[in-house]
């Protein structure tokens, strides 16, 4: 078996890593190609509302633990704002803000009717018994009571949250507004309570997608391509078994507590059951220990970060062989990087196209819950693939009207989506 990815001591950097301040960066760079007036600029790159919310909550033990909670509301000139939740401890309002923003452009980049908006509460999930959560939750749900609502802001899951956590959003939601069941309040709920059949794989397939179109565009087969993945949960495991189901073969993945290499290839449906008995996919049979960082610098032709935003930075850009860099993360390269990166001839498949097909099922879930008719699942899946092909399609012919790459292209066609809703709806009062 060949040697495992190893990765040097990471030079000091001084680029800034402040997730909002990337996010105007990416935002500027593409308003400036785009002739963007800088009115419309200035109303465009702010959020348009910013909730901090006090969130007392009782613990099992009897005291009170006080936690911090955000909700974002960046945009809604296309439609109702749209954005996950993410319990952990590092959010900060910064984040938050920055994922808002990134909803705004992923909705518009694959034109479905939706602004960005997003939602997070500072703690440590794992921590938590099910009873606190379920307090912490429906606090928060209350807080949010009159800022959401299927026609105001539309929450989903994100990092570690899940359907149930959006049950007991909907349940809270609706016992506060005359007590009639509002399934249309969030997405990614359980199927029997208004979910979408598809919604748990739609990230991944829409990634998916998008590498197969890309693969395309690069003359790679993906019977003979190796891929590598950095993040194991949802988005990641699910891409990895779409890939394989391809013929691709995934030589290095990884989770929270490290990474894991085989130059011959990962059994993909054995590791997800390894990781299901053990909690990781360190310790799988047959493979080398690696550290994540090094699931970055492996030797394949397509790469997906799904782990956090700053995993490809300018300390390791330069160390990155793949071809194709798929984003199922939100945020993971830095604008510093994205330079090394396409001088590198490395394609890029931003996030807000890449990982689109989350938000693109949820607006397919939001549809089946207002019109309460229900589509089976291959018909969610084509139309899906629809959308994502058709998606990357015109990121594509902005790259090459405006000479530039995937993302900046994406970004183009995101704003100018946006921008024309905003002129044509006009300034009140």
């Amino acid at each position: 078996m060949a040697s495992a990815p190893t990765v040097p001591t990471p030079v000091r950097s001084e680029e800034d890593l402040n997730p909002f301040r990337i996010a105007m960066r990416q935002f500027d760079k593409a308003a400036e190609k785009l002739g963007l007036d800088q009115g419309l600029r200035e109303i465009l790159r702010r959020p348009h509302r910013a909730f901090i919310f006090t969130l007392p909550v009782k613990m099992d033990n009897g005291s009170i633990q006080v936690f911090e909670a955000y909700r974002v509301q960046h945009n809604s000139s296309r439609g109702p704002c749209k954005g996950g939740i993410r319990y952990h401890p590092n959010v900060s309002l910064d984040e938050v803000k920055a994922l808002a923003s990134w909803m705004t452009w992923k909705c518009a980049t694959v034109n479905i009717p939706f602004g960005g908006g997003k939602g997070g509460i500072i703690c440590d999930p794992k921590g938590l018994s099910m009873n606190e959560l379920e307090r912490l939750t429906r606090r928060y749900a209350y807080e949010l009571g009159t800022f959401v609502g299927p026609d105001k802001d539309i929450p989903a899951p994100d990092v570690y949250t899940d359907a149930q956590v959006m049950a007991w959003i909907m349940d809270t939601y609706s016992m506060t507004h005359g007590g009639t069941s509002a399934p249309g309040v969030v997405t990614g709920k359980p199927i029997f309570l208004g979910g979408s059949l598809g919604r748990n794989e739609a990230t991944a397939r829409g990634c998916f997608f998008t590498i197969r179109a890309a693969a395309q565009l690069r003359g790679i087969q993906l019977t003979s391509a190796r891929a590598a993945i950095q993040g194991f949960g949802n988005a990641g495991s699910i891409c990895a078994e779409l890939l394989a189901g391809a013929g691709v073969k995934v030589v290095a993945v990884s989770d929270s507590h490290g990474g894991i290499f085989n130059a011959a290839g990962l059994n993909i449906s054995e590791l997800t059951e390894h990781k299901r008995k053990s909690g990781s996919v360190r310790g799988f049979p047959g493979t080398e220990n690696i550290s994540s960082a090094a699931v970055l610098e492996a030797e394949c032709d397509i790469l997906v970060p799904a782990a956090l935003e700053n995993q490809i930075t300018l300390e390791n850009a330069a160390r990155v062989k793949a071809t194709i860099v798929a984003e199922a993360a939100n945020g993971p390269t830095t604008p510093g990087a994205d330079e090394i990166l396409h001088k590198k001839g490395i394609t890029v498949i931003p996030d807000i196209l890449a990982n689109a097909g989350g938000v693109t099922v949820s607006y397919f879930e939001w549809v089946q819950d207002l019109q309460e008719l229900f589509w089976d699942e291959d018909d969610v899946n084509r139309r899906l693939e629809k959308v994502m092909v058709r998606s990357f399609s015109d990121v594509y012919l902005m790259t090459q009207k405006y000479q530039v790459d995937m993302r900046v292209g994406a970004y183009i066609l995101a704003i100018d989506r946006v921008a024309t809703a905003t002129r044509t709806r006009g300034i009140w009062p």
